[in-house]
């Protein structure tokens, strides 16, 4: 056990020396509640991420780009890589992903005035589930990695657009049946921007999945498998010492 402990204590040791001094540059976007260019310290989950690298002295440059972008110019190498992510095993040949942090419930937004239900529990069987949805039309945002089954439900009708906001919108028109979205995302947008959807629009309990969320490191980018560590032992830190828990309350999470 001991030479256990100590094998770690420099193997983490040398991820630091390896680290210290250079710069992780990473691609987002504006995903309010959880990160946005107009938030405090940018959001919690910016802020996890540049005080788990600042653990690991580590520097981080973080550019707010729309979300398609932001994919393509991390796994093109361009940035060391792209948050925040849901683990997708599609992006495995291209990316490789972090340890987890805090996300939030993911599920379908509907009109309240549509009677749209399941017919069993999503969390008991999602793809059955969405088979019950089949005959209604699905808002999703472009680029976005949702859950396993709802990316693989080939029998669903899905029209994409670029934002949440958009498909809100689209949703609140009556354009569409269903959205896609983080129940939080959802909630923020609304209360901040449309507060007269809130008489119109519900979130369909109880979510799809809650979802940790991820940085996916870009295999292109030069030293990721070191960067990697410099994330994930500046994270273990932030956990241990109670940061992480910290940083979330002060956001309201």
């Amino acid at each position: 056990m001991k030479k256990c402990f100590i094998a770690m204590f420099f193997c983490l040791l040398f991820v630091q020396v390896l680290c210290a001094g250079q710069t992780v540059t990473l691609a987002t976007l504006e995903w309010e509640p959880y990160i946005g260019p107009n938030m405090k310290n940018n959001g919690y989950v910016h802020e996890i991420v540049a005080e788990a690298l600042k653990r690991s002295e580590v520097e981080v440059d973080i550019r707010f780009l729309p979300w398609a972008r932001a994919v393509n110019t991390a796994k093109t190498g361009k940035r060391d890589g792209l948050f925040p992510e849901y683990y997708d095993e599609s992006r495995l040949a291209d990316f490789v992903f972090s340890d987890s942090f805090p996300g939030g419930p993911v599920g379908l937004y509907k009109r309240k005035d549509k009677k749209i239900a399941y017919s069993l529990d999503p969390q008991k069987d999602q793809s059955l589930a969405l088979k019950g949805l089949k005959d209604y039309r699905f808002g999703v945002v472009r680029g976005y990695i949702n859950t396993k089954a709802f990316d693989e439900a080939s029998f669903l009708t899905k029209e994409e657009v670029n934002s949440d906001e958009t498909n809100l919108k689209k949703l609140f028109k009556g354009r569409i049946d269903l959205i896609f979205i983080d129940k939080y995302v959802a909630k923020h947008i609304i209360v901040t921007k449309y507060p007269h959807f809130m008489g119109d629009l519900e979130f369909m309990e109880p979510p799809l999945e809650v979802k940790p969320l991820y940085i996916a490191f870009s295999k292109k980018a030069k030293d990721y498998e070191i960067k990697l560590k410099a994330f994930n032992s500046g994270l273990k830190k932030l956990k241990e010492e109670g940061m992480l828990n910290k940083i979330m309350e002060k956001h309201g999470f």
